[in-house]
């Protein structure tokens, strides 16, 4: 899946243009890289996110087309 779609669909990021801008702005990583709109994300990587002055590491736990959002949060843990 893509790192966009993903970022959308567990709700880490509201739309998915505004994910596409973060990794355009290379503020999106995976597994320490910089992360492209269109990169594939897998079950276990770890994604960092930068937003503004705050930022956030995420590990995927599952891979969903589409889900509802209270199903989302399951997508994914924090990683302190």
């Amino acid at each position: 899946m893509r790192i966009d779609k993903f970022l959308k669909n567990s709700r880490l990021i509201k739309r998915r243009t505004v994910a596409k801008d973060a990794c355009d702005q290379e503020r999106v990583s995976i597994n320490g890289k910089v992360a492209k709109a269109g990169t594939e994300v897998k079950v276990g990587d770890i994604i960092h996110i930068e937003f503004g002055s705050s930022s956030i590491d995420a590990r995927v736990l599952n891979l969903v087309d589409s889900c509802k959002k209270e199903a989302a949060a399951t997508m994914y843990e924090i990683i302190q």
